[in-house]
């Protein structure tokens, strides 16, 4: 675990949410994946780094994606949801998280 060259209370901000769906269970239960919502100018190495300090588990891998925000109509008025950046932890063999003990506050 190399959390030493980043800013502890960063790594604190840099996962949002974990996200919970049918897609993220199937990834967890086959590739022991698990999906974050992070904050949109996170890095590979921040999330990595955040998620061994805060779960205490090895992380093997870390993709990433944005998803771009839906145009919504309420009558003329066009609006935007905001952008949405996830990651894809892919933890190493013999690991797994549980966010019952991690120290989420």
């Amino acid at each position: 675990m190399n959390t030493q060259k980043f800013n502890q209370e960063r790594l604190m901000q840099v996962l949002k949410a974990p996200l919970i769906s049918e897609k993220a269970t199937y990834l967890a239960d086959k590739n022991s994946q698990i999906m974050f919502v992070v904050v949109p100018d996170a890095t590979k190495p921040e999330i990595k780094a955040a998620v061994e300090m805060l779960f205490k588990v090895d992380v093997k891998s870390v993709q990433v994606l944005t998803q771009k925000g839906k145009e919504k109509r309420t009558g003329r008025r066009v609006g935007r949801r905001s952008d949405v950046k996830k990651a894809f932890v892919c933890l190493k063999p013999g690991q797994e998280l549980n966010f019952a003990e991690g120290s989420v506050a």
